[in-house]
């Protein structure tokens, strides 16, 4: 599969752009993980409350970054602790950086190619099934549990206005696979 074209901060992104022209296409990039619409739509869930998908920097100055807004020692757990012992998805998350010298902490800011594939791989890492496909309620849950934490301050509920809010009128149509 071809690497997906890379999109930078500049560009700016509505729900629909966001699912079709990122998220989607670097799932499909993935090939050493199953495509699923399930794992589409909880990672458009996730950047939708995180960033609004327009906030790059966490919001009152603390250190998550990128429309998924990851925390850059997550990022390094990802890399240390998952994808260093997989060499095959690893190699597919490099091929996503705009340059082999990259700065991976900048990338998640300003890639959002490569940061939507640390969002999948994050999800990767859960010890929980993807919640169904259409339960916006499980994936809230599910978002709170193994993106957000327990000690993390957002809240299902809000995750769940802010999917509403952003996704109201829309007729999203999600692939089904990767042809």
């Amino acid at each position: 599969m071809a690497k997906p074209p890379l999109l930078l901060m500049s560009m700016q992104h509505t729900v629909e752009t966001f699912l079709t022209k990122v998220i989607e296409p670097v799932l499909c990039h993935l090939t050493a993980i199953p495509f699923s619409p399930a794992a589409a739509q909880l990672m458009l869930g996730t950047a939708i409350h995180e960033s609004k998908i327009k906030h790059r920097r966490q919001i009152g100055g603390g250190p998550a970054r990128g429309l998924f807004q990851m925390e850059p020692a997550t990022h390094d757990d990802i890399w240390d602790n998952y994808l260093k012992y997989r060499s095959k998805i690893g190699d597919q998350v490099k091929a996503l950086l705009s340059s082999a010298t990259a700065n991976r902490h900048h990338e998640l800011e300003a890639n959002d190619n490569y940061a939507a594939a640390l969002c999948r791989v994050h999800y990767l890492r859960a010890p929980g099934a993807l919640p169904p496909f259409g339960d916006i309620g499980a994936m809230a849950a599910y978002w709170k549990k193994y993106y957000n934490t327990a000690k993390g301050a957002g809240t299902v509920a809000k995750y769940t206005t802010d999917w509403n809010a952003l996704t109201k009128g829309l007729t999203l149509t999600y692939r089904q696979d990767c042809t």
